[in-house]
């Protein structure tokens, strides 16, 4: 079988959502088996930060991960997504800081960094996840929110978002990877948020580096920074971030993925009992 990577490296640099300090990100080719992982280059050039799910250490408003060690790297999940939706199986990813930057607030940016680079096969030994077929559903929920991922021919991920504020209200999007691209239904979607909830965000310490430059924010009279890239931006989005999060797998399962107003942490929930679910089958196989 066979597994890509970067033809070469690429670098970017831009302010953290949260954390508000300006990162500088290169991202490099890796061999077959190493995956994509993250190095602090700030902290040290030879500890790696995996992203594999078990490696999660928060999951507030983004996913972070950590190493052993206690290197952390936050806000992951838009160049993972754009990693994994593009087909990058594996990837050294070096950042000089504790968060990767948000660009324009979606994956497009990283995506086209990406294409420009381009990708080169690699053989690889058969990899016994890739061909784990769910053979019953897996639901995670919290409250009336939950994610699921349910047997199915064919990999497809569907979303449903539901806010009081009009401008955003109910919205579903399904997408499948075999049938849309990545690069133009997914990757321009960018985040979202509610101006009532941005003074309460801060005050905890949260979205320091938010603008209306890197993300869009709606109040109950509508868009603050129009016009959308979408008319369903947002819930394209929690795509976005449902991508990013399940990369963590490595090799998410065959199967149609349906969240409805759910979360990192239940996205993260949904990978760890994925991969507890392959890890038991491929034993007693």
């Amino acid at each position: 079988m066979t597994k890509s990577t970067l033809k070469s490296e690429f670098e970017l640099s831009g302010i953290g959502l949260h954390s508000g300090e300006q990162t500088r990100v290169r991202v490099l080719p890796a061999a077959v088996g190493e995956g994509r992982y993250f190095v602090r280059i700030d902290l040290s050039a030879d500890r790696r930060i995996p992203a594999t799910v078990e490696a999660v250490c928060q999951t507030a408003l983004s996913t972070e991960l950590a190493n052993a060690a206690g290197d952390r790297i936050r806000t992951v999940e838009h160049l993972l997504g754009a990693l994994a939706g593009m087909g990058a199986d594996n990837a050294r990813i070096e950042v000089d800081g504790p968060e990767l930057p948000l660009l324009d607030g979606s994956a497009e940016v990283w995506v086209e960094a990406i294409a420009r680079t381009g990708l080169v096969s690699q053989e690889c030994q058969e990899d016994p996840t890739a061909s784990f077929a769910l053979a019953e559903p897996i639901w995670v929920h919290h409250g009336d929110a939950f994610v699921a991922a349910l047997p199915s021919a064919q990999t497809r991920f569907s979303y449903g978002i539901d806010f009081e504020e009009e401008a955003i209200g109910n919205q579903w999007y399904s997408w499948s990877p075999e049938v849309e691209s990545f690069a133009t239904a997914i990757a321009p979607a960018r985040t979202f948020g509610l101006a009532r909830q941005v003074d309460q965000l801060r005050q905890a310490g949260l979205i320091k580096g938010g603008t209306l430059d890197n993300a869009l924010v709606c109040d109950r009279s509508g868009w603050l920074n129009p016009p959308l890239r979408f008319a369903n931006e947002p819930v394209r989005h929690k795509i976005l971030d449902l991508v990013g999060d399940l990369s963590l797998l490595g090799t998410w399962p065959k199967a149609h993925y349906l969240a409805y107003k759910a979360s990192h942490n239940l996205h993260v929930q949904l990978a760890q009992t994925l991969k507890s679910q392959t890890l038991a089958v491929l034993e007693t196989s």
